[in-house]
């Protein structure tokens, strides 16, 4: 459960300081929790989520447009997907951390929700709703920009790094690729995979992620530097 003291604190890491401590909590309040405690007129994150998506296109297309003016539409909507995925948002939200202040019941707690990219992924945007309808565009693109878009120059990690190697290695003619799971780590919920990607047999990079897919693109973007590098 919220406490006054953990509001206070998560206040303190972003810098603002909510007048509705309401939109806040709501922010950080998963369905389970709403459902196991029968809290019928409070909500959970996801009515925040669906606003604050909205505001993170617009304020991440207005950044990228400033940004590349030499980038074409496509390209531009490539970047913007990377930076806005789940795994992005994820990775973003570990600045502020954000995953031990979420309410949870006690169902989702021990199936491991608050270690679920696609949860915290989501409260990321429900943060940014609650920003915006309590301190504005301003107070909402404030945290864009420090948490987000501070992490633009790394897009590439979060892009389909399998297909851009799979390309690469075809145009270098330098063989098959291969992925191969070298462990894994952690109880059944929470699993952590290991990744290695080979390249004709050479070990190209290593990659770690709660999927396999998850460490397979990770390992990629590690292969696709080493090979960028050698060009």
């Amino acid at each position: 459960m919220l406490t006054e003291n953990d509001i206070s604190r998560l206040e303190q890491i972003i810098g603002y300081k909510f007048n509705d401590k309401a939109l806040i909590i709501e922010a950080l309040t998963h369905s389970s929790y709403v459902n196991e405690h029968k809290i019928n007129k409070k909500h959970d994150y996801e009515r925040l989520e669906f606003l604050g998506d909205a505001i993170l296109e617009m304020i991440s297309s207005e950044y990228l447009f400033k940004t590349f003016p030499e980038k074409k539409e496509g390209e531009m909507s490539k970047i913007r997907a990377a930076l806005v995925c789940e795994p992005a948002l994820y990775h973003d939200s570990l600045q502020i951390d954000l995953k031990n202040f979420i309410q949870f019941g006690k169902g989702e707690e021990a199936t491991g929700g608050r270690n679920k990219e696609s949860i915290i992924a989501d409260v990321m945007e429900a943060v940014i709703g609650a920003l915006y309808l309590d301190g504005g565009f301003d107070e909402s693109k404030k945290f864009i920009d420090k948490y987000v878009l501070s992490n633009a120059e790394s897009y590439q990690m979060y892009n389909d790094n399998k297909s851009t190697l799979q390309e690469l290695v075809q145009s270098l003619k330098l063989g098959a690729v291969r992925y191969e799971t070298c462990g894994e780590s952690g109880p059944e919920h929470d699993k952590m995979f290991k990744v290695r990607v080979f390249v004709a047999d050479k070990n190209m990079g290593e990659g770690t992620g709660r999927t396999k897919k998850s460490a397979e693109q990770q390992a990629a973007y590690q292969a696709v530097l080493t090979l960028n590098k050698k060009k």
